[in-house]
């Protein structure tokens, strides 16, 4: 197992490498609450895969939108960020199968980009510039979305130059 840290600004996304053992695939799907009873589309349904293994003697675990390609004894890179006890996956490379894959880091971005957009539109209004509690609120909260996905999009972006290298 090999630790590779980043020269990212906060030094958190690292690369580890190893064999991959004790993998466990796992569905977690969220249902829309505006679901109706008698509709079963796939549209209201949010699907995540996790998957759970150990890379030498680390716990990690991996949260995509499409399942891993990967099976006990791969090797395996994976680059991402430690979480608790364990490390949290944000790209992998898997040599064994010459497979990788990551989270769309453009889409993330350009939807910090709205959420910023709507905030400064939100700023520029009426009921901001009167005082008015819940427009503030709402400019805050946007804010806080713009930040955190831009920041996460970075993070990915960070986490796929790592492999690249």
């Amino acid at each position: 197992m090999t630790l590779k840290p980043s020269s990212f600004p906060t030094n958190s996304v690292s690369i580890i490498s190893g064999t991959v053992s004790n993998l466990n695939n796992e569905l977690l799907e969220y249902v829309n609450p505006e679901k109706p009873t008698h509709d079963h589309s796939s549209v209201y349904y949010q699907r995540f895969f996790v998957s759970k293994f150990n890379l030498g003697n680390l716990a990690v675990e991996a949260k995509f939108s499409t399942p891993m390609v990967v099976s006990d004894g791969d090797t395996l890179t994976v680059s991402g960020h430690q979480k608790g006890n364990g490390f949290q996956v944000l790209a992998y490379v898997n040599q064994t199968r010459q497979v990788s894959n990551h989270e769309n880091w453009r889409v993330l971005g350009l939807g910090a980009l709205f959420f910023l957009a709507v905030a400064v539109g939100l700023l520029n209004s009426e009921l901001v510039a009167e005082g008015a509690l819940v427009p503030k609120l709402f400019l805050l909260g946007f804010v806080g979305v713009a930040v955190y996905m831009g920041y996460r999009a970075l993070l990915i972006r960070e986490a796929i130059s790592l492999l690249q290298n």
